[in-house]
């Protein structure tokens, strides 16, 4: 795969005016891939592993997506157990997809920030009568490098108020 990518690379760069190479990504070694995303079985809140992304530079990491919810006239949380040691903050992000619009909630007022140990973070979603997404996305942001583990994520649907 990497090799058909390369090769596709090169042949749209020389389609270009002036175009050739202008470096070549060497895969050979999976570790110089940022983030590098594992299964923690030692650092875990509950069941039998979380999940251990270490990055080098900020990234968005999908956790997931959810279809068929039902959340019409009510508030969607997104939590997640996570623990850090970092350069910078991580958040939730929750996309909320209806038809062919999309919605985000990002929790960047509920961040984790440098060494922290294990703590709920969240965001909520506010669905007003009418609205009802096709699918929900959930993500982990890392704005900023070094480790982060997530566990326990939860979704769970709450009466408006």
């Amino acid at each position: 795969m990497a090799k058909f990518t390369a090769i596709l690379m090169a042949v749209l760069l020389a389609g270009l005016p002036g175009g050739g190479s202008l470096k070549k990504l060497s895969l050979d070694d999976a570790s110089a891939v940022s983030p590098q995303i594992v299964a923690d079985t030692e650092v875990k809140v509950e069941g039998e592993s979380s999940v251990k992304i270490t990055t080098t530079w900020p990234t968005t990491v999908c956790l997931g997506e959810v279809e068929g919810l039902e959340v019409e006239s009510a508030k969607l949380v997104y939590e997640a157990q996570v623990k850090s040691e970092l350069e910078g903050i991580a958040y939730l992000e929750m996309w909320a997809h209806v038809g062919d619009d999309q919605y985000f909630s990002r929790g960047v007022s509920d961040p984790i920030t440098q060494q922290a140990d294990w703590r709920t973070i969240q965001t909520p979603f506010l669905f007003q009568e009418g609205q009802n997404p096709d699918k929900v996305t959930l993500n982990l942001v890392i704005q900023g490098t070094g480790t982060v583990w997530i566990d326990d994520v939860m979704l769970t649907k709450e009466a408006l108020e």
